[in-house]
C-alpha cells in the first residue's frame, strides 16, 4: 500500500452520507462542498430552500450525489422529514454536521426575552434535537455514525454582548460530551469543533466594519481564518482517521484563546 492510498483510506468518505444543517452559507455550505469532494452523498438542509437546492445542483454537476432539503432545526417534524428523506434516498446517515446557528447581539441588561430564546432555541436546542433524531437512527446502523457539533471559542471564553450565544455554545460543548459518553459504546462518535473568527453571514457585517477589523487586529493571530482552514479537522472527525476520537472539542482559532478574546 502506498502512502497516498493509505491517506485515501483514512480520510476518504466514499459512499458515506452526510447531512449538514445550516448548509445555505458559511461553515455549513463549505463543509457540504468538502464532503462532496471527499466522496460523500450530501444532504444540505436549511430554511432557505432555494439556496440549498442551488448548492446541491452545483455538487451534482461536480459528480457528487446531493439533495437540498428545507429544514428548521426548531421544528421536530421538519427534522424527522429531512432525516427520512435522506435515508430513503441514500440508505443511511453516516455523518451529521450540526452547524445551524444564529446570533442576536445585545448587552446583558438590554437583551430581550426574544433575543435570548431565539439563540438558545437554535444554537442549543436545535443541536440536541437534530442530534437525537439522527442519533436514534445511527445506533441502529451496522456501521454506526459520527456527529460533529459546531461550538465556538465563545463557549470557552466570554465576550460582551454575547450572553445568549456564549451560553448556548458552552452548553453545546457539555452536550457533546454527554452524547459521546452515552452513544460511544453504540458505534456513534460525537465531537465538537470550536471555531474562532471565520467570515460568515453571522459575523460579516461586524468583521468587515472598521471596528471589526480593528478588533481582529488586536487579537492573536491578527486575522480571521479562511474556511478551508477547517478542512483538516472536518475530515479528521468524519473519516476513519478519527475512529478513536470521541467526546473531544477541537479549537480552530489560530491561537486566539491563548491571548484571550
Amino acid at each position: 500500500m502506498t502512502f497516498a492510498s493509505k491517506l485515501s483510506d483514512m480520510f476518504g468518505l466514499d459512499g458515506k452520507t452526510a447531512l449538514v444543517t445550516g448548509a445555505s452559507s458559511g461553515i455549513g455550505e463549505h463543509a457540504a462542498r468538502l464532503f462532496g469532494l471527499a466522496g460523500c452523498n450530501v444532504v444540505l438542509t436549511a430554511r432557505r430552500l432555494e439556496k440549498v437546492r442551488s448548492i446541491a445542483s452545483e455538487l451534482e454537476s461536480d459528480g457528487a450525489s446531493s439533495i437540498g432539503f428545507e429544514m428548521d432545526v426548531n421544528d421536530r417534524g421538519s427534522v424527522e422529514r429531512a432525516v427520512a428523506t435522506a435515508t430513503e434516498r441514500f440508505g443511511s446517515i453516516d455523518i451529521l454536521l450540526n452547524n445551524a446557528g444564529i446570533a442576536r447581539t445585545e448587552r446583558f441588561l438590554e437583551m430581550s426575552e426574544q433575543q435570548w430564546k431565539e439563540v438558545i432555541d437554535t444554537n442549543l436546542s436545535g443541536v440536541w434535537r437534530v442530534g437525537q433524531i439522527a442519533g436514534r437512527l445511527m445506533v441502529q446502523q451496522p456501521e454506526g455514525g459520527c456527529i460533529i457539533n459546531i461550538a465556538s471559542i465563545l463557549g470557552m471564553a466570554v465576550q460582551r454582548r454575547q450572553a445568549n450565544y456564549s451560553s448556548a455554545k458552552s452548553a453545546v460543548i457539555q452536550l457533546t460530551r454527554t452524547m459521546a459518553l452515552e452513544l460511544g459504546t453504540k458505534g456513534v462518535r460525537i465531537n465538537a469543533i470550536a471555531p474562532g473568527y471565520f467570515l460568515t453571514d453571522i459575523n460579516q457585517e461586524f468583521l468587515t466594519s472598521d471596528v471589526g477589523r480593528e478588533y481582529l487586529g488586536s487579537l492573536f493571530p491578527g486575522r480571521a481564518g479562511t474556511l478551508d482552514e477547517l478542512d483538516g479537522v472536518l475530515l479528521l472527525l468524519a473519516a476513519q482517521a478519527g475512529s478513536y476520537i470521541n467526546g473531544s472539542v477541537i479549537t480552530v482559532d489560530g491561537g486566539t484563546l491563548l491571548a484571550g478574546v
